[in-house]
């Protein structure tokens, strides 16, 4: 099993958060995901297949620090991402993935 760590930073100024939601921005979700699986592919060298299962259980703010813990395990990978909130740690997110090598070749 291989296991990484990275944080992931949305500044308030990203243009994804002008309409997610007026007056009490959150990051969406799918930009959330956007910059797991990046990070996800640039550290483990592995292609994502399927995101088989994401669980949200709170949101992330702009100017937030999220940390990322990602294992993969042959072609299973999960992760789990969180921060420190008023010294609590909250968990923001879990998830699988179902992964396979890049730049592979398909034969005919």
């Amino acid at each position: 099993m291989r296991r990484f760590e990275f944080d992931i930073y949305i500044p308030a100024a990203h243009p994804a958060l002008a309409g997610h939601f007026p007056g009490r921005p959150v990051v969406p979700g799918v930009l959330l995901l956007d910059e797991v699986m990046a990070a996800a592919r640039q550290l483990s060298g592995l292609e994502i297949k399927v995101l088989q299962h994401v669980k949200f259980s709170s949101a992330l703010l702009p100017d937030e620090q999220a940390h990322v813990l990602y294992e993969v395990d042959g072609e299973q990978a999960t992760f789990l991402i969180s921060l420190q909130r008023d010294n609590a740690c909250v968990i923001l997110a879990k998830g699988k993935m179902l992964m396979r090598l890049q730049n592979y070749e398909t034969l005919d």
